[in-house]
This record gives structure tokens, sequence and C-alpha cells, in this order.
């Protein structure tokens, strides 16, 4: 080997260590430096108000006046007639602008800048609902609803003079007062109810960011009336919302008890009776129902109309075939309900007339008559058909749920009977 590839041999291997001190310097070095972080996107401030991001948006919320309608509302905030009419003509198949009600509250949603367009139009129909409309290219319209916290509520109580009167003392939503009427208006007539009978219920209360907005379900109810319990349980059969006893059978009746919601009864069906314009006894086959001129009037059940009309002693009447069986009829409206005529089909609880003193009357009454089989008879009396039970492919679930909701009704009286007692 010669002194030159000596030299070029060291010179190589120098030159290989060299490379490799250097490499491994680096990686250490890399190993020691910290991690390198990217700090994360800033996320924009939001302030949602009917789930729209309103941070750099105008609000200005009011109310909707008598008589006003969109175009006056959106005019003021000088929105072109074009983009009015555009809002007003493609929501029609989710929302019909021409319900909107006096009363209910709106809110215009525009930029904050000197033009204040408007970009959004909000109309609360109820607490819960409410209706978006997009005013910009395009224009859309959709159907909301409110995020509602919902608390189930117990109450058990005696009845002192009315349930109106019960509810309204104890301090208890009056709301319950008309949803009790209503499950238990084929069953109990409110009219005559007596000093003791008592009930209990299990209902939902509805909440909106802490603040009460009305009554929802009632889930279950017991009333004692008349030396008997009349049990009610919520239960959905077919898509509908209907109320049973503890033993399935429906609560509704193919008649209502009352055509009139919440007034009293001033001379009931009989043979004989003293009348107090012709001084004279005579019978008196319906039953009378004092209320102010105006109150509506409803149809006990289906049928149809088969006569309307005045004469000098039933003044204003509707008269109403249910089926081959039953018949009723409703005198001394004040005014019969638009589009009630012979041949008209209404249904159980439809709006037929308004309460009023035409013909015989000192005042302002309905009288109801009610045939079967073509005779005049007692209705209170009558043993009134019920509609179809809970179906036996729904019954197993319908007696666990009504099970534990009838444990709790009796607890309730248990506990209210208990506090009665000390």
């Amino acid at each position: 080997m010669t002194v030159y590839q000596t030299f070029n041999r060291k010179i190589s291997t120098v030159l290989v260590i060299f490379i490799f001190c250097i490499c491994g310097c680096s990686d250490v070095k890399e190993q020691n430096q910290a991690p390198v972080h990217k700090n994360p996107p800033v996320l924009k401030k939001q302030r949602l108000e009917y789930g729209i991001n309103c941070e750099d948006l105008l609000l200005t919320k009011d109310t909707v006046q008598p008589n006003q309608n969109l175009s006056d509302i959106l005019s003021k905030f000088n929105v072109p007639n074009d983009v009015i009419h555009n809002v007003a003509f493609s929501s029609r198949a989710i929302f019909d602008v021409r319900k909107m009600q006096a009363g209910n509250r709106f809110c215009i949603i525009s930029t904050m800048d000197s033009d204040k367009k408007v970009r959004y139009f909000v109309y609360e129909i109820n607490p819960v609902d409410y209706v978006v409309f997009k005013l910009e290219d395009p224009a859309t319209t959709s159907l909301e609803k409110k995020p509602v916290c919902i608390e189930t509520k117990t109450v058990s109580e005696s009845i002192e003079s009315s349930l109106w009167e019960t509810l309204t003392e104890k301090e208890i939503d009056p709301e319950l007062t008309v949803k009790l009427s209503e499950i238990y208006a084929w069953t109990i007539d409110f009219h005559h109810l007596q000093k003791g009978d008592n009930f209990q219920a299990i209902f939902e209360k509805n909440f909106i960011k802490g603040k009460p907005i009305g009554l929802g379900r009632v889930k279950a109810a017991r009333f004692y009336h008349k030396d008997r319990f009349y049990y009610a349980f919520y239960f959905e059969q077919d898509d509908h919302d209907s109320y049973f006893d503890e033993h399935g059978n429906s609560l509704q009746k193919a008649f209502l008890k009352s055509p009139i919601k919440f007034s009293r009864i001033t001379s009931g069906y009989s043979k004989r009776r003293f009348h107090p314009i012709l001084k004279k006894y005579k019978s008196h086959f319906g039953v009378d129902y004092a209320a102010k001129t105006g109150t509506p009037i409803m149809s006990t059940g289906d049928g149809v109309v088969i006569r309307t009309g005045y004469d000098s002693n039933n003044g204003r009447y509707v008269k109403i075939k249910h089926n081959g069986i039953y018949t009723t009829q409703y005198l001394h409206m004040s005014r019969i309900a638009r589009g009630i005529k012979p041949r008209v089909k209404v249904k159980q609880g439809d709006i037929i007339g308004y309460v009023g003193s035409t013909g015989l009357a000192t005042g302002p009454h309905l009288c109801y008559r009610f045939w079967k089989n073509g005779r005049q008879i007692n209705p209170f009396k009558e043993d009134i058909p019920s509609v179809g039970p809970v179906k036996k492919d729904d019954l197993q679930n319908f007696n666990q749920k009504m099970a534990g909701l009838k444990h709790q009704l009796d607890a309730l009286s248990i506990s209210r009977v208990v506090a009665n007692s000390r």
C-alpha cells in the first residue's frame, strides 16, 4: 500500500466519523426541542336567538296590533313590496301570513349598519311554536319550536264551591280546570259538583328558560263524585290522544255532558214547570243553561244538521240528527254560527251557535233538548254509549302504565286524608 493510499483511507475514516457526529447531534437537538403547538382557531362569539346567530345583528321585538298585517309591519322597516309579496306567497305551504293574530309577538332581525337591512322576520304563533321568514334571496320559511322543560306536578284537593274557585284559592293554575273539564266532559257534569267532592291529578307543567308557559298533558286524574271514583289515564292509541278508565274503557262518550262550558243550569227537564213568561204550568222537555250573550254553543255529538231557523217560541235554533236513535236541539240563540245549515256535517265540540234570548226567554240562556227514538227524554238520565275501549293488542301496555299512575293517585288521596285529619 502506498503512502498516498494510506492517507486517503485515513481521510475517509475521519469524514465518516464527522458526518456521524453531526447527524447524531442533530437528532439529539431535535429530540430536546419543545414540540410546536398550533394555536386553535378563535371561535367567533355567538348570541343565539330563534336558532339564529344574532351577535352582529339588531333585534327589534314588538306585538302584532289589531288589523295589522305582514305588509304593514315590514313596510315600516323599509322592506320592498316585491320582497314582502315573495315572502307571503312562498310561505303559504308552511304558514299562511293571513293567520297572524293581534297580540302575538314578532321580531325583526336586521343588520347593524346604517341601512338596517331586514334579514329575518320571526312570528311567534304561541309561546312554543314560531315561524322564521328569511327575507334574503333565496327566501325560505321554517316552523320551529323553542326548547321546553317539562316538570311533572301533582295536586289533591277537595271541592268547596266550584273546581275553578278551589284551584284559584290554592293558587293552582286554573288552566287545569279547563283540562279536567275536557277530560271528564262525557262522564261528570261539572255544573253539579258537590261540596266534599275531591280530585287528584298528575300533570305536566311547561317552562321556557325557567319561566312557566302553561300546562302540558294531564297524565292521570281521579275524581270522587256522587259516591264513586272516576279514573282517567292518558294513553295514545292509533296516533290519537285518549283517556281511559282503570278498566281500559274510553271516557269519551257519544255525547258531551254539556253544550256550554262553565255555565249553570237554571231549569231542568220537567213535566210540570211554571213558565216565567206564560205564567202557567206546562211541560219543559229541556235543560236550561244560563250564560252570557254570545257564549259559544257546541254540538254535543257528531251528526248532521237537519234544521235551522227561527220561531216565536224557540227563537233561533239548530237541530242535529246524530244517528238513527239520537237527535238534539239548541234554542234561543242570538245567532247561528257561520256555515251551519241543513245537511252540514258537524263534529262533537263544533261551535254551532251563540247564546242569546230570542223567542220566549226572560234572559240570555240556552235550552238544550234531547230525543231518543223520536221521544224527548232527560239527557242526564240516559246511559250514553261510550267510544271503543283500549284495543286487545295494546291492553298489556296500557295496564302497565295505568298501574303505576293509579298507585300514585291513590297515594295522593291517602296523603290528603292524613293531612286533613291532623
